[in-house]
């Protein structure tokens, strides 16, 4: 949807609470209002109607954002992305259907959201079935009824109640779990600062071979091509054709 007029953004330098402020100057819309304006936009592609139908619900994103303040990301930017829900909540809104525009865009609103924390709230994605979004923004929720509230696995029978209660698998608890339990880096220490132990880098293995096996491994070929390249040049032409079909082949000919 085109933007014809300003539509306030929220932004960390200018601050929340005139954030708030600002989107408190657009007015409620009456629902006769709500409904000839969306007709307008949807029939005419009335920009001005639009952009009153998208600031007269700002108050409705920032509540809803609000909610999402837990997951560790800029309140700015989860209303930001919550305005984008609103904004095709507005685009596909259908007043013909005798429903509101808020019941309409509270789904949006939440979907874009949502989104947008499952992009940013970890380098690994968390999920991308309805089940493992459900279960991402529900779990700490669910822990906190069970008063599960310590850091570490849950017991098997607190990952069964939540399993049953959200209608996934104790799998996915018990991996969720772990996962909002945050990216750790590699560099963090293995103990408390000044206690030693290194850093959990440190405890990786690496399977590959190292250098000075490589090199073995390399010269160890490297004999035996010039060992083979000299036992085929002592046979003649049909004892060699015989050797390399019977012995270098990837397809030996047998007898």
């Amino acid at each position: 949807m085109a933007r014809s007029q300003h539509v306030p953004i929220p932004s960390a330098e200018g601050g929340l609470t005139r954030y708030l402020e600002e989107i408190r100057r657009f007015p409620m819309l009456e629902p006769q209002q709500e409904y000839m304006l969306a007709k307008s936009w949807r029939e005419h592609g009335d920009r001005d109607a639009a952009h009153k139908l998208v600031t007269s619900h700002l108050r409705l994103v920032a509540k809803i954002a609000m909610g999402y303040r837990g997951y560790g990301l800029p309140i700015s930017e989860v209303i930001s992305e919550g305005n984008v829900g609103l904004m095709q909540a507005v685009k596909r809104f259908e007043p013909e259907k005798g429903f509101r525009l808020a019941t309409y865009a509270m789904w949006w609103i939440r979907a874009s959201i949502q989104e947008y924390i499952l992009r940013s709230w970890s380098l690994v994605k968390m999920g991308t079935t309805a089940a493992q979004k459900k279960l991402f923004f529900n779990l700490r929720k669910a822990k906190s009824q069970i008063s599960a509230l310590e850091e570490g696995d849950l017991r098997p029978d607190q990952v069964k109640h939540i399993a049953t209660k959200l209608g996934v698998t104790e799998q996915d608890v018990v991996d969720m779990n772990r996962r909002l339990s945050g990216d750790a880096s590699l560099n963090a220490p293995l103990r408390e600062e000044g206690e030693g132990g290194g850093e959990w880098q440190d405890w990786l293995v690496d399977d590959h071979l190292d250098q000075e096996s490589v090199f073995a491994e390399s010269e160890e070929m490297e004999n035996r091509r010039g060992a083979l390249a000299g036992a085929l040049s002592v046979l003649n032409e049909r004892e060699r054709r015989i050797f390399e079909a019977r012995r270098l082949s990837e397809d030996p000919v047998t007898l």
